[in-house]
């Protein structure tokens, strides 16, 4: 088992193995899935609208809603 510890900021470092095996770089989405008390950690990409349905909404894409984007 490949594992890593959480800080007090409960943040942890993915482990190297773990980035080879799913190709991570810096910058990098990542999704989690929770399944009968397990949790599964995947790559993630939100311009995929099957990853993302909401990605292909352009009805809210102009200037004046962006202020409600980092809320």
């Amino acid at each position: 088992m490949i594992h890593s510890r959480i800080t007090a900021k409960s943040q942890t470092t993915i482990p190297r193995a773990i980035r080879l095996a799913l190709g991570l770089k810096p910058g990098d989405f990542i999704g989690y899935e929770i399944e009968g008390g397990e949790v599964k950690l995947k790559r993630y990409n939100p311009a995929d609208p099957f990853e993302n349905p909401f990605a292909t909404f352009t009805e809210w894409a102009d200037e004046l809603d962006s202020v409600y984007d980092n809320l």
